[in-house]
C-alpha cells in the first residue's frame, strides 16, 4: 500500500467520521501515522474515536463537532487545513433515508443536497483553490459514492441522485487537476456493514444478506488513490457492476436492481 504520510503528509481530514466508514478511515490513517482532523455530529462517538486513536498510535486529533449542513461548515474547515497544512481530504459523511421519494419532506430534501452535494462541492473548492499553487506537493481526495448511484433505484431516488453526482464530480475532477498534483477517487461502494446500512434494513434481513466490512473498502481505496479515477471494492460488487453495465442493457438492469430492492423492502413499497 502507498506511504500516506510520505505521499499527503503528516495530516488528514475525514468528514463523517465517528462510525462506519468514517471511523475505519480513521484508524487506517492513524495506524499510518497520521494526525486527522475528525468530523462529525455525533459528539461521543467522536470524542471516543479521538480518545482511542490518540492512546493507540500516539497521533494529534483534532475533533470537529459539526453538522456538515451548516452554511459556515467549509470555512471552519478550511482554517484547520489550512493551520495543519492538511493535504488528503476524505469526505464519507452522506445523508441516506430508505422511503417513497414523495414520503421525503422538504426538510429531508434540503438535507440531500446540503450534505451529499452543497457541502463537499464547496469543501473541494475551497481545498483545491487553496493548494492551487503548490503543484509539487501531492493532495489526495476520496469521495464516498455508491452503487446505488449507478441506476435508477425507488426508495433511494434522493441517494442514488447524489451519489451519481458524487461519482461524476470525482471523474472530471481526477482528470482536470491530475497535472496540479491532485490525486482523486471515487469508491462505488456496495453494501457494506456500517451502523446506517444495518439499521436501515428490515428485520430479519441481516444476516442473510453478502456485505462488506467497513476495512475492507478502506483498503481498496487507500491501494486505489492516485492509480485510477474511481474503485468498486469487493470483487462481487466488481463482478456485479460488470455484468449489469457491459452484458446487459441499461433498461434490464434497471428491472433487476428494482426487483431486487422490492425483494429486500417489499414492505416499504406496499405502504
Amino acid at each position: 500500500m502507498n506511504d500516506l504520510k510520505g505521499k499527503y503528509g503528516e495530516w488528514g481530514l475525514v468528514a463523517g467520521a465517528a462510525e462506519g466508514l468514517g471511523e475505519a478511515f480513521s484508524n487506517a490513517l492513524a495506524e499510518r501515522g497520521m494526525s486527522l482532523v475528525l468530523v462529525d455530529r455525533q459528539e461521543a462517538l467522536l470524542e471516543s474515536l479521538a480518545h482511542r486513536l490518540e492512546s493507540a498510535f500516539g497521533v494529534e486529533v483534532k475533533k470537529v463537532h459539526m453538522d456538515l449542513a451548516s452554511d459556515h461548515s467549509v470555512g471552519l474547515l478550511m482554517e484547520l487545513i489550512s493551520v495543519t497544512s492538511c493535504r488528503l481530504l476524505i469526505y464519507n459523511a452522506a445523508f441516506s433515508r430508505v422511503k417513497k421519494f414523495l414520503e421525503n419532506d422538504p426538510a429531508d430534501l434540503e438535507r440531500y443536497i446540503e450534505v451529499n452535494t452543497r457541502t463537499p462541492i464547496r469543501l473541494l473548492h475551497a481545498f483545491c483553490t487553496h493548494h492551487v499553487a503548490r503543484p509539487h506537493q501531492k493532495k489526495g481526495i476520496i469521495l464516498l459514492s455508491s452503487l446505488a448511484g449507478s441506476w435508477g433505484t425507488r426508495l433511494l431516488a434522493p441517494y442514488g441522485a447524489t451519489k451519481a453526482f458524487t461519482h461524476i464530480l470525482a471523474e472530471s475532477l481526477a482528470c482536470e487537476l491530475k497535472g496540479e498534483g491532485y490525486d482523486l477517487l471515487a469508491s462505488i461502494t456496495g453494501a457494506t456493514s456500517t451502523p446506517g446500512y444495518l439499521s436501515s434494513l428490515p428485520r430479519g434481513k441481516v444476516k442473510s444478506l453478502s456485505v462488506m466490512h467497513p476495512e475492507t473498502v478502506v483498503k481498496a481505496c487507500l491501494q486505489a488513490l492516485g492509480k485510477r479515477p474511481y474503485v468498486i471494492p469487493g470483487s462481487r460488487n466488481k463482478l456485479i457492476y460488470f455484468f449489469m453495465t457491459r452484458l446487459l442493457s441499461r433498461n434490464t438492469s434497471i428491472r433487476i436492481i428494482n426487483r431486487s430492492v422490492g425483494r429486500l423492502y417489499g414492505d416499504r413499497i406496499e405502504t
